[in-house]
Parts: C-alpha cells; structure tokens; sequence
C-alpha cells in the first residue's frame, strides 16, 4: 500500500472516458478468430486502458525489440476508435498470436477468457520489458495491474485455538463456479463464507504445533479499478457446458465481499460482457456487448456493430463480466 516506488502511479488513471464519440469500428472474423475479436472490443471499451493507450504514451518511450503487446494494443484501439472504417481487421493482432500465448493456434476455435488472460499477461510483459529484475510488488504496479489488479486476503483459522494466518495474493481476474448458483451476488456470498478445510487440506497450526481442524475464508482486500469475473460455465466434472441464466446487475457492490465490511459502499458499473453460444464448450460463437464513450450500449458480433438496450445486456448467459469503479 505505501509504495514509495511504482513503475505506473495509480493516481494517472482516469476512470472517465477523456473523448466520448460514437462507437468504432467492428471486426473481421478470419474463421474462427471471434474469441479474439471479443477481448479486443472489451479491452478497446475499458475507459482507463483506452485513455491511456490513445495518449500514445507507452509508443513514445517504448524501447522493446520485436514484438510488444503494448504497442500492438495501442495501434488497434486508435484504428477502432479513430478510423472512419466500419469493419478493420485486427492484423498485428494475428500476426502475433503466438507471441501473446504459444498455445494459441491460427484458425482454431480458441477459448476467450484464456485469450484475455494471456493478453493482459504479455501486455503486463510489456511494461516491464527491460526490467524484470523487479521485486514481485514492484511489478504488481504495472498499469496492467493498476486497473485490473486486486488482492485477495486469505485468513486461516486453527478451530482448536484460534489463531489466525493471513495470506494475500494479486489477482488480475476472477473465476467462479456457477454451478449451484441462480445470481452473481450467491456465488460471490458463497465465496466469502468460511469455508472447513477438509483432512487433505489440513493445517499445521504454529500455536498449536501441530495439525489442527481450521476454517479458510477468502475475501477481497483490495478492490480493482476494472473488476473481470469469468462465469465458468465447463462443468470441471463432465465437460459439458452448463447452459443456464445467472442473473447479474447493472450495478455491483463490491464492499459485501471485502475484507473491511465497514464503509462506504464500493460500486462498480457493468460496461461490457462476453457471451458464449453453442451447446458445448469446444464449438460455438463468441459475441459482446459493450457500452461505448457516448454511453450507449452496443451488440458487437464480428463485422458487426448495433445498438441495443441494458435489458438485453442483462439479459444474457454471460461468460465474462467486466465491472468498472
């Protein structure tokens, strides 16, 4: 928290749109290519990601040989947002492919919350570049990390004492086990309820000095500015998709799950989603539906960009949530 150093000094990121214009363009689909096409409309609609990349400030101090995700980002949301084209195709993008994730292949139906994470991963790469000597909390200060990093809290506690273990993790995404759920706000309460750690788990008290029955909980700690929760909906047991509505709102307050439930609270709006369509996990199509800088929703499915309300947006069975402060 009282960071002297930061490689990206959280207090420059503008949550608010800096240029508010209809939305841009729409993206080619090369067979294939939509679970691209959907995290780049996603990250291009992310107000604080696309302030700071139309800014250009990253180009003009990049020194990176090669390939940067950085800079590839860059150069796209500008074509997206200031080309007067209607549809563009994302070629840096598929160029590189295999430099943002070596399992990604050209022409393959891929997954889109693995394509998210890898991009946000060798964007991070990217602004560390020539410094990777960093120490760990160093490098959480990326602005990669800055708007979509959080930390979660784990607490341990022995049953037979009571002693308590804390333990904290950066996260740049959330995952969530939708199964037995009929809300975002159940899964995320489930989440934060105390949990027993079963005998596999089993806890070697340091009070106690020996191994002991304790209860886990996980809570958020510290808030990102950009939240992106993943619905999981690969049943981990059967491999099949599970196809069910869960009901997620416009508004979302996040202080219920935080480790400090005491304050005000922290809300966080809706600005886009990702859908998936199709009876199993491995066939099918990826769309989004995204709120551009004029504040108006959009259905974006490849080539194609059209409005429509927040009743349809809420209405989906979301893959990908991404929630803004």
């Amino acid at each position: 928290e009282g960071m002297a150093q930061m490689i990206f000094p959280r207090e420059k990121i503008c949550m608010d749109w800096q240029q508010r214009q209809r939305p841009g363009a729409g993206l080619f689909n090369l067979g294939n290519t939509c679970y691209i096409n959907v995290i780049l409309q996603c990250l291009t609609y992310t107000p604080p990601l696309a302030n700071y990349l139309l800014s250009h400030e990253h180009s003009q101090t990049c020194q990176q040989q090669g390939f940067c995700m950085m800079c590839t980002m860059e150069a796209h949301v500008r074509k997206v947002l200031c080309s007067s084209a209607s549809t563009i195709l994302p070629a840096a993008v598929l160029k590189d492919l295999k430099f943002i994730g070596e399992e990604f292949e050209y022409g393959r139906q891929e997954n889109a919350y693995e394509f998210l994470r890898c991009t946000l991963s060798a964007m991070h790469r990217a602004c560390l570049s020539s410094r990777r000597d960093l120490d760990v909390s160093l490098q959480e200060t990326t602005i990669i990390h800055q708007i979509f990093g959080g930390f979660m809290k784990s607490r341990v506690t022995c049953l037979s004492c009571q002693a308590v273990v804390d333990s904290y993790k950066a996260f740049l995404d959330v995952s969530l086990d939708i199964r037995a759920a009929s809300s975002l706000t159940t899964v995320l309460e489930d989440c934060v309820t105390p949990k027993q750690l079963d005998q596999k788990e089993c806890f070697r008290c340091g009070r106690c000095k020996r191994k002991a029955a304790a209860s886990k909980v996980v809570t958020v700690h510290r808030a990102p500015r950009v939240l992106t929760l993943c619905l999981e909906r690969a049943d981990q047991w059967t491999g099949t998709k599970i196809n069910k509505f869960v009901e997620y709102p416009e508004y979302l307050d996040l202080r219920p799950y935080m480790s400090d439930r005491a304050g005000e609270p922290l809300l966080c709006s809706l600005y886009a989603i990702v859908v998936h369509s199709g009876d199993t996990c491995l066939e099918g199509h990826f769309l989004c539906y995204t709120k551009a800088s004029n504040g108006l929703w959009y259905k974006m499915d490849d080539e194609s960009v059209d409005n429509c309300d927040i009743h349809t947006v809420l209405g989906q069975q979301a893959y990908l949530l991404f929630y803004a402060r």
